[in-house]
């Protein structure tokens, strides 16, 4: 018999709304991220719209991407924004020192980032140099892209093709300022935090929404070092919020930092060491959350999690410095489990951006380098079916499930996942099956007179199962209407193995 579990949903009680932008994304000079992912340049022969890969531009639209994050990462601390402006042929070269020591030519800057966002539909989360540059530097550049009228800054962008600005509310203040962005101290940065938010102003309509660079993992210290200086400026002569959000990084590693292990070749110890890696995120926010209660009990200031996903060693044969890995179900389970994490921390956590989009790390998408074919990852999946909880609201959801945990090293694991929201007088759940097992899922649907159930399943014989060039549709989701058997309180489902499902009442 297959093991069973009872996903209860109370429909009728709203929670915090689910912001798209934990749906966001990371885009930066890292490896084939950029040039060879998004950017193919002018005189390409592959199709592209201004420079700008159309294949790739097509398929993410598929996901209905929020947000941008551009250009790092570590990047962003060594990047100064003039260089990568003006006619391409006249911008210096810079030697990317942090990803594989490659010269960049700057052929990618500050218009075509926006011209990408604007073709997909997503807004740009710009992160400013605080490692490596000034408060001028970072001023000038919201002046050059928000301000309208009359100003250096906007006279620039003019003789540069751009007569009006954009809409940029996002920006981040450095980044990983405790390690690649200046090796700091947590008072030393807030300084700085609060010095370039400052300087960072509002023009016209556009309202900025700061983020302060946070901590790395579970260093509630730094995060309380930036939440004490939001509350001495808040309380101080001349009373403000200097930034509307902090930040945190972490990476799901199944092995070490230094043996992180591979992508595709991996045992059932190794799979279960990644899903309590990956499940590790939950109490790890929930006290970074617990310090910025103290200090802001209103929670006007958001958590930023703009980092986020599965890291492992590089493909055999590839760049070490350019972060390439195959992307399996293994980490698409990661993400499901994370968004589960996301929905139930809503009222905090305000935005996201997984690690990273095409090419690099957990991406949505890798361009095969023999072929030039575009392949789907089974993460990509996972974002394009929770496309449903974009801006919907959460609901309360209890998981019984008897045999739902397995011992990893001493510590329990649950083997299911699951969240639930409601928009547009439809109710959506999230249901994750991470054991490889079948798993007979009752949803029990409470507080809604709704009976008319569908789902869509993403699922895979192996937690190594992926897509290649060869077999792009290795694993897909499907509609799975015809295996729903009706229930007195709901629906039942059964999960096959390592899958993940989205079930809509309506």
């Amino acid at each position: 018999m297959p093991a069973a579990a009872r996903i209860i949903v109370n429909a009728d009680i709203p929670g915090p709304t689910i912001s798209r932008h934990v749906y966001g994304h990371f885009a930066e000079h890292l490896g084939r991220c950029i040039y060879g992912g998004f950017w193919v340049g002018e005189d390409a022969e592959t199709p592209h719209v201004g420079g700008i890969r159309k294949d790739v531009v097509d398929a993410l639209r598929e996901l209905a991407i929020p947000n941008l994050r551009w250009p790092g990462g570590c990047f962003a601390d060594e990047y100064h924004w003039r260089d990568g402006v003006g006619p391409r042929e006249a911008r210096p070269r810079m030697v990317n020192t942090h990803w594989g020591g490659v010269e960049e030519d700057n052929s990618f800057g500050t218009h075509e980032f926006m011209a990408l966002c604007e073709l997909l539909g997503a807004e740009a989360y710009v992160a400013g140099n605080v490692g490596s540059g000034s408060v001028r530097e970072m001023s000038e550049w919201v002046e050059y892209l928000t301000r309208s009228g009359s100003s250096p800054m906007v006279e620039l962008r003019r003789q540069n093709g751009r007569d009006e600005p954009w809409p940029v509310r996002f920006w981040g203040i450095g980044n990983e300022p405790w390690g690649c962005g200046g090796h700091m101290r947590p008072e030393a940065y807030a300084d700085l935090a609060r010095q370039y938010a400052t300087f960072c102003r509002d023009y016209g309509d556009n309202v900025l929404y700061r983020v302060a660079a946070g901590a790395s993992e579970d260093d509630v210290a730094w995060t309380e070092a930036l939440m004490r200086a939001v509350a001495e400026l808040r309380t101080g002569p001349f009373p403000a919020l200097p930034f509307q959000a902090v930040s945190v990084h972490y990476y799901t590693i199944g092995g070490t930092w230094t043996a992180k292990g591979s992508a595709t070749e991996f045992d059932e110890d190794d799979y279960w060491r990644t899903i309590r890696a990956a499940q590790r995120i939950e109490p790890l926010l929930r006290q970074h959350i617990a310090v910025m209660d103290r200090y802001d009990p209103d929670r006007e200031v958001g958590l930023v999690v703009d980092e986020w996903g599965t890291w492992w060693d590089v493909e055999p044969g590839t760049n070490p410095g350019f972060l390439f890995q195959q992307g399996t179900m293994r980490d698409a389970l990661v993400a499901s489990l994370t968004f589960d994490v996301f929905h139930r921390l809503a009222e905090r956590v305000v935005m996201a951006n997984i690690a990273q989009t095409v090419n690099v790390l957990q991406a949505m998408l890798l361009v095969d380098e023999q072929t030039g074919a575009l392949v789907r990852t089974p993460t990509f999946h996972v974002f394009e079916m929770s496309t449903v909880h974009h801006d919907a609201v959460a609901v309360p959801v209890h998981v019984a499930a008897p045999t739902g945990e397995r011992d990893v090293d001493g510590t329990a694991v649950r083997t299911v996942s699951a969240s639930a929201s409601v928009r547009d007088g439809r109710c959506h759940v999230s249901v994750s099956n991470l054991s490889a097992e079948p798993l007979d899922v009752e949803l029990d649907l409470r507080g809604s007179a709704v009976r008319t159930f569908s789902a869509r399943l993403l699922a895979a014989d192996a937690g190594v199962a992926h897509n290649t060039a060869q077999r792009p549709d290795a694993v897909v989701p499907r509609a799975v209407d015809d295996a729903l058997v009706p229930t007195a309180a709901g629906v039942r489902l059964t999960l096959p193995p390592h899958a993940f499902a989205v079930l809509s009442a309506s």
